[in-house]
């Protein structure tokens, strides 16, 4: 039998790898908010078509400006004519400041210029100020806490007969590494963290656990069946049973997710690329923490805790 377990190092190591690239990312690249985090300006202007290039109004902005901008495509109803929509570029310019009225003019009107926009087009600024940015990622911050404590809580319920309160705490440390994978893409991609962010990662999260039940109730299972066997034999086992369930399922799971990332590069839809390829990253993340953070971390933990009592169950000598 193929011993997994028994490479726990290499796995660690890969892990810890992934992190010094985040915190390399993160020093030369730094952290970019988007709007919903930051505060600044949202900019729509009207269209003549949706066939327009939002890499290309990112880059004026930038060169206008010097900030960064996260362009967007979006269409509404023609209040004049039902059978017609009504195109628009959605401009995200995220600062600590809103933009000033000559910021503001000078962009529009660059852009009017590159994509042919007509005078009589409209255009609509929304300022959202840094507080309420800053109140937005206090509440992810929230939900992601909360939702870690109901993890733990369950598992430990759920999976009480195999110390489900260790169970628990390493399921949620599975689910930290994966966070912080995808944290990695965002910064390496320089990506700005925006609402998507939280959704991708919420969404992570949810099919993480999942993955990592599955391997508990495996071991769980086969404590019963296996009453002789060690830790390391349960553990090791456990995963194998479920090895090709896990990459099978996320193997399907990253077909869906794949064809929308590449239905976002043809069409050029920023948000959903944005959201979709972290969403990748994820997902092998997800599979990778389950079978070889969570379960090698509970497998250390439980063979430290048996060896404990056992040594202090020997006799001492007098």
């Amino acid at each position: 039998m193929t011993d997994l377990m028994g490479k726990k190092n290499y796995y660690f190591a890969l892990s810890i790898l992934i992190f010094v690239i985040c915190a390399v990312g993160l020093y030369f690249n730094g952290l970019q908010l988007d709007i919903q985090f930051q505060g600044g300006t949202i900019v729509q202007i009207e269209m003549p078509d949706e066939n327009f290039d939002t890499e290309l109004a990112a880059d004026i902005v930038r060169e206008t400006l010097g900030k960064t901008a996260t362009v967007n495509k979006s269409s509404t109803f023609n209040p004049e004519n039902a059978e017609e929509n009504i195109y628009l570029m959605v401009l995200n310019v995220a600062s600590e400041e809103t933009l000033t009225d000559d910021e503001r003019n000078t962009v529009i009107d660059a852009l009017r210029k590159e994509f042919n926009v007509a005078q009589d087009a409209s255009t609509r600024v929304i300022s959202v100020e840094p507080t309420i940015g800053n109140e937005f990622r206090m509440n992810a911050l929230k939900a992601i806490a909360i939702s870690s404590v109901l993890i733990v809580i369950y598992v430990w319920w759920r999976f009480r007969a195999m110390h489900g309160l260790s169970a628990g705490v390493f399921a949620v440390a599975a689910l930290i590494h994966d966070i912080i994978v995808m944290f990695t893409a965002y910064v390496i991609l320089r990506i700005p963290i925006n609402d998507s962010f939280i959704a991708a990662m919420l969404t992570i999260i949810g099919y993480s656990i999942n993955d990592t039940i599955v391997i508990y109730d495996r071991i769980r299972e086969n404590t019963k069946l296996m009453p002789k066997a060690n830790i390391r034999e349960l553990v090791n086992k456990s995963v194998l049973q479920s090895l090709s369930r896990s990459i099978n399922t996320s193997v399907t799971t990253l077909i869906a997710v794949l064809t929308l990332l590449v239905f976002s590069v043809i069409y050029n839809i920023q948000s959903i690329r944005e959201f979709t390829l972290p969403l990748v990253v994820g997902i092998i993340s997800g599979v990778y923490s389950t079978l070889f953070i969570a379960s090698p971390l509970y497998m250390i933990w439980q063979e430290r805790k048996l060896s404990r009592k056992a040594t202090a169950r020997k006799p001492t000598k007098s």
